[in-house]
């Protein structure tokens, strides 16, 4: 399972009104983990950058004067994530930013979802915690995510950030793996065989996270399948 983590930062806030993206920064998850393969590009905007904007991010009309316009990099953009399951904080506003980027080009790229499909942990995050503040910052601090080092906002620090935040949100990080026969011999030894008598095993019902996090799941897999999620037909049998 290959999931990136996704972030922009724009020249404002609506792209109905010619903003633009500066940054875009993306971890990859293979399976729950970290792989260290991360993208990160700025962009030229061929406009200023709004005030507002500049105090939240600091990335100024100066730095952006040498920096390649989404054109010249799109499709190794498109190549990182193709196939992927993006992971982003509020989806709308950097999906909306990305499919406008894509628009104004006049080479025939589609829309997003043409190359991936997309998980909003904002909409998670409030099925998880009805009516609690669920910003990036918040969830940090509800997950005891360290997030010190933002002191200014970043695509690719956010991203790191969420990609924290996610694992965090949807049960941690993946189980023990093994890369080694030394490993995989210890953990041999140290199986026993269960009795015959013995007590029946105590049934573990899922909890509310587990719940939320399995339903979103499906509701990407019935997305994507064009309903046909094989496991909603058969919950409905």
């Amino acid at each position: 399972m290959r999931q990136i983590v996704l972030d922009t930062e724009t020249t404002g806030l609506e792209p109905e009104q010619g903003h633009r993206i500066i940054e875009i920064g993306c971890v990859e998850l293979v399976n729950r983990r970290r792989t260290g393969n991360q993208y990160q590009q700025y962009l030229q905007p061929d406009r200023d950058v709004d005030e507002g904007a500049v105090e939240v991010h600091g990335i100024t009309n100066d730095f952006l004067a040498d920096k390649p316009r989404f054109r010249d990099v799109v499709d190794e953009f498109l190549e990182f994530i193709k196939g992927g399951e993006l992971i982003i904080h509020n989806a709308p506003f950097d999906v909306g930013f990305i499919n406008t980027e894509l628009d104004l080009l006049a080479l025939e790229r589609g829309q997003l979802i043409d190359h991936c499909t997309v998980l909003d942990t904002l909409t998670l995050a409030r099925q998880l915690h009805p009516g609690q503040r669920n910003s990036l910052d918040a969830l940090c601090k509800r997950y005891e995510i360290d997030n010190s080092q933002r002191e200014w906002h970043g695509a690719l620090l956010d991203a790191e950030i969420l990609a924290d935040v996610y694992l965090a949100m949807t049960g941690g990080q993946a189980a023990l793996s093994l890369e080694t026969k030394e490993e995989v011999d210890s953990i041999e030894r140290a199986v026993k065989p269960i009795a015959a008598r013995r007590a029946p095993l105590r049934i573990i019902r899922a909890n509310q996270l587990e719940l939320a996090a399995h339903e979103t799941r499906l509701d990407a897999i019935e997305k994507t399948s064009g309903g046909n999620c094989l496991w909603r037909q058969r919950e409905s049998t």
